[in-house]
């Protein structure tokens, strides 16, 4: 990657490869993915939705680079985003039939170095 890091092609890169890789690891975890960028107008979108033994999982990716001046990955999910995940899956859930589901809200932190390579995925509830 020979972007600068402040260019919006070279953030919006990293963001798409830190979606690939948490996409990877939520598979390697044993759960099929449902819909990934699932978008509801005037709502809100959900970066991952996956299923496992019943339970539905939807990820909120996070992909930063490791140079210590953002804040975590996790922070950077406030309430007000965490409410508009919560709607935008209350859509989902709607549109699915899924109501007597567990429903598991989380974050995954993708961190990434300055030439893109990924250095680590964590998964975080939010």
């Amino acid at each position: 990657m020979n972007k600068h890091k402040n260019d919006r092609g070279y953030r919006n890169e990293l963001g798409a490869r830190g979606e690939d890789a948490a996409e990877e690891a939520v598979r390697e975890r044993g759960m099929v993915i449902l819909k990934r960028n699932y978008a509801v107008h005037n709502v809100g979108e959900l970066d991952i939705v996956a299923e496992q033994n019943g339970d539905i999982h939807i990820f909120e990716v996070r992909a930063r680079l490791n140079i210590g001046t953002y804040p975590e990955s996790e922070e950077s999910v406030g309430r007000a985003k965490q409410r508009k995940v919560m709607r935008t899956a209350e859509c989902f859930i709607d549109e699915e039939g899924l109501y007597d589901r567990n429903v598991v809200f989380e974050v995954i932190k993708v961190t990434h170095d300055e030439q893109g390579n990924i250095l680590g995925i964590e998964f975080v509830p939010f």
